[in-house]
């Protein structure tokens, strides 16, 4: 008879080495691994994670597009020395493919695809065997594809001809402004702001024919500054107003003016001979003159600036104390601040200080407050100057006035 306390504790044993035995060989790859691993440089180790990260938002694009979810797109911005993230959406009314219109404007366009049009450089995708593939011209396709799952917009042209030099640069001027001529012409016309660069160097009503005061429509005007004028040339003439301080540092960055009249130049010379054509107002002596306007080139891009800005609103071209969209404005930040054409910024209206009345127990009563700041537009910079630029309200959610404050867009 065997006893079984004796054979027990052997049955313990040999299962311990039965499992020691079993165990070994996974011990010995799973060390393999890990050396491995260590040994690995650390630039594989994360090209790997970045690849499968990449892998993961592919898929992660193809499953939104194929749910007809809003597709994300983010942007790293550490303008504010802090990491954070931009993202922007396209429109969920977006078409596949759109035939670009005559008269239609980059900035519509955009707004077809996306819904904050400033955000079209994100996934504009630029063909290079396309000549000039940021402008854009009737009947041109702007089609909507993916990319390892990202939205990108691919130009195609729908003149496929080759063209020769000179038509090429006729089409140039046909191509598809950002914002629509006719909503600034009449500011770069009659301007009423002119930046200090505008104003030095300017033409000058020397003196009226007669030795008059005040000149209206049919009478002719004596002028300095015309050397280089053609015969048959027109002008707009102002008269210059109030200066337009930086509310910032109370530096001069310009003048309001007042639209006079109209002037077409009959005889050159120092003094040159103008002929007033038509007048709103009486003009002067001292009053000056600017080429009828030339567009300033309105094919640029609807962007961001690169870096946080603020500034704000100094003045509005017609004068008027509420700002709403399709109006014009000046701004006391320029190209030295890093704005360019096409920089796109949000406009705030300033909260105002309210006394509190009612306070209670707590001690606040006839304290002052400011209200929160509140986003009241969007504007898009057209033309720069050193220390301040014009910008074409584009949307409006409330009117604003002057002084309130100009920002780099951020999420709301």
């Amino acid at each position: 008879m065997v006893n079984a306390q004796a054979c027990y504790p052997m049955s313990i044993q040999r299962i311990a080495l039965t499992l020691l035995a079993a165990s070994l060989p996974l011990f010995v790859a799973c060390s393999g691994q890990a050396q491995r691993s260590a040994a690995e440089p650390r630039d594989a180790q994360s090209a790997r994670s970045t690849q499968s990260a990449t892998t993961r938002d592919a898929s992660a694009g193809h499953r939104a597009r194929d749910a007809g979810e809003p597709i994300m797109l983010a942007r790293a911005d550490t303008s504010r020395g802090g990491q954070r993230t931009r993202e922007a959406t396209l429109n969920p009314d977006h078409p596949d493919r759109y035939t670009v219109q005559r008269g239609d404007t980059l900035w519509d366009i955009a707004a077809r695809f996306l819904n904050e049009p400033w955000f079209w450089p994100e996934i504009w995708q630029v063909n290079p065997q396309i000549d000039n593939p940021h402008l854009i011209f009737p009947g041109d396709v702007i089609a909507l594809v993916y990319i390892d799952g990202e939205p990108r917009l691919m130009l195609e042209r729908g003149r496929a001809e080759r063209l020769s030099p000179r038509v090429r640069e006729e089409r140039i001027d046909e191509a598809i402004p950002t914002i629509p001529y006719e909503a600034i012409r009449a500011f770069l016309t009659r301007p009423g702001v002119l930046a200090r660069e505008q104003v030095d160097g300017l033409p000058y009503v020397l003196q009226i024919r007669g030795g008059r005061l005040m000149a209206g429509a049919g009478q002719d005007l004596y002028v300095r500054g015309l050397a280089n004028g053609e015969i048959g040339d027109y002008y707009s003439v102002v008269r210059i107003g109030d200066e337009l301080v930086d509310p910032d540092d109370r530096r001069v960055l310009g003048y309001q003016s007042v639209y006079t009249g109209r002037g077409e130049l009959r005889r050159s010379g120092d003094p040159a001979t103008v002929f007033l054509t038509d007048s709103a107002r009486e003009t002067v002596r001292g009053s000056r003159l600017l080429p009828e306007a030339v567009s300033p080139g309105l094919n640029f891009l609807p962007r961001a600036p690169e870096t946080d800005l603020e500034g704000r609103v100094i003045a509005v071209s017609n004068g008027v104390s509420r700002i709403g969209p399709w109006m014009v404005v000046a701004i006391n930040r320029g190209e030295r601040h890093g704005l360019a054409p096409g920089h796109v910024l949000e406009v705030w209206e300033a909260g105002e200080e309210v006394r509190d009345t009612i306070g209670g127990r707590s001690g606040r009563l006839g304290e002052l407050v400011r209200l929160p700041d509140e986003y009241a537009a969007t504007m898009m910079v057209f033309e720069t100057f050193d220390r301040m630029s014009y910008g074409l309200v584009m949307d409006a959610v409330t009117e604003f006035r002057v002084h309130d404050t100009v920002r780099s867009p951020a999420r709301r």
